[in-house]
């Protein structure tokens, strides 16, 4: 298991009900792994954002990806993706099947159930590269038509 970077984030984790910390200590692991084999993307920082663990790329390359448990839906964790980015849209129509979704902004997941690993961690590679896949499709030629 990778070490947390900080006390707030262990803290956070420990809070967790005991099968909403096993659950997301795998997302977690799946992120790093994921950044880590993402050369482009350089070192990730794991903070808290709006009180819940999440995980931004140090150079910028990538959106940040946020994940929680709340009280209010005790039998599930999610992962968060910014709304204003067009990843949820997209992943909703690669893994129809994978995921439950919820709006523009979350992957829901119900406690004990297996997480699709390789999923995710696409997931998790596009959000990580987000804005570096952004700045290259802006910025490549146009083809023409004929």
């Amino acid at each position: 298991m990778t070490p947390f970077q900080s006390h707030g984030v262990a803290d956070k984790f420990a809070a967790y009900p005991p099968e909403a910390r096993k659950t997301l200590l795998t997302l977690r692991e799946i992120a790093w792994e994921t950044a880590r084999s993402l050369p482009e993307v350089g070192e990730i920082e794991e903070s808290l954002k709006w009180g819940e663990p999440a995980f931004t790329t140090k150079n910028k390359a990538g959106s940040t990806v946020r994940m929680d448990w709340k009280d209010k839906a005790p039998g599930s964790c999610a992962l968060y993706f910014n709304c204003h980015t067009d990843l949820i849209e997209t992943f909703k129509t690669l893994f129809p099947n994978d995921f439950v979704f919820e709006g523009n902004r979350a992957m829901v997941f119900k406690l004990g159930d297996a997480i699709p690993a390789d999923s995710v961690a696409f997931c998790m590679a596009a959000a990580f590269t987000y804005h570096l896949k952004k700045k290259q499709r802006d910025s490549a030629p146009m083809r023409s038509g004929r």
